[in-house]
């Protein structure tokens, strides 16, 4: 069931299937790190007044429980 129109996700999936297997591989790459920087901007909005290193801690312990254990 799909609760949300998507207009533009056939041309999305046109776009996706006239890229080459590397061209791909790099988009996955640049959303990856898309999102890793999204993720810093927002700790650091919830957290403006930490220091480096306390603010590290937290990003480490964060992206630590993120990270996918079946492998």
């Amino acid at each position: 069931m799909d609760l949300k129109e998507r207009p533009n996700h056939k041309k999305y999936i046109q776009i996706l299937r006239q890229m080459t297997p590397e061209q791909r591989l790099l988009k996955s790459f640049e959303l990856s790190e898309f999102t890793v920087q999204l993720f810093i901007h927002g700790l650091h909005k919830r957290f403006p007044d930490l220091s480096h290193d306390e603010f590290r801690k937290i990003l480490l312990e964060r992206l630590k429980k993120c990270h996918n254990r079946n492998y």
